[in-house]
């Protein structure tokens, strides 16, 4: 792959409309799904600035930019894995073996990013500055699939834990919506099927008069 230099703006383009561009933008948005069976590399450098960046093309009312990221990686996965066990146990002492084993399966990730709010004194509330970082996390999701490697949204009770959330710098009422996994797809998972549109959409016609889409 060819990456940009770091920072640097992307060339122009023209807006992407019906024709190439706009079918290759598609692709990437019909074509990603999640992976959590993931190896090194994790994107870095430029790409990684990219997929932040791409974070902040979010809907964001009045620029309030209610999200914080914080990354997780190379040494520091230990300590994270060794916080998620301690808040595993103190909620549960007799927490199960199996799932302390697949915390530490997680610090085996390439790239961990907490998904966290920074809320803002506004008019608008909070859970519409939470829908914010919620897309914010989904433009970054597409950003890493469009780049070649692969990722999965999880939560959990540890994204819920106020230990963690603490650990992590997140303090009331910032708390973390939970945990982008990234690096590059150890192997392609099976393909779900997808539902039609027509399964979860309608026209409105007025009050109480929906009509099905074709």
């Amino acid at each position: 792959m060819t990456e940009t230099k770091l920072n640097a703006p992307l060339p122009k383009q023209p807006p992407i409309g019906p024709g190439a561009s706009g079918l290759a933008a598609m692709e990437v948005l019909l074509t990603r799904s999640s992976n959590n069976m993931l190896m090194d590399p994790a994107p870095d450098g430029s790409y990684l600035d990219l997929i932040l960046q791409a974070a902040s093309r979010a809907p964001d009312h009045e620029r309030l930019r209610p999200w914080r990221f914080v990354l997780i990686r190379g040494a520091a996965r230990e300590a994270f894995i060794k916080l998620l066990r301690e808040a595993s146990l103190a909620r549960d002492p007799e927490f199960p073996p199996a799932k302390l084993n697949k915390l530490e399966r997680l610090g085996q990730t390439p790239l961990i990013i907490a998904l966290g709010t920074d809320l803002k004194d506004s008019p608008f509330p909070e859970n519409e500055q939470e829908l914010s970082v919620a897309a914010a996390a989904m433009n970054m999701l597409n950003a890493v699939h469009a780049l070649g490697y692969a990722g999965k949204w999880v939560t959990g009770a540890n994204s819920h834990d106020p230990a963690v959330h603490a650990a992590l710098g997140f303090h009331a009422p910032n708390r973390i919506l939970g945990f982008l996994l990234i690096g590059t797809a150890r192997m392609a998972l099976p393909e779900h099927e997808r539902p039609v549109p027509a399964d979860y959409a309608v026209e409105w016609l007025g009050p109480e008069e929906t009509r099905a889409l074709d």
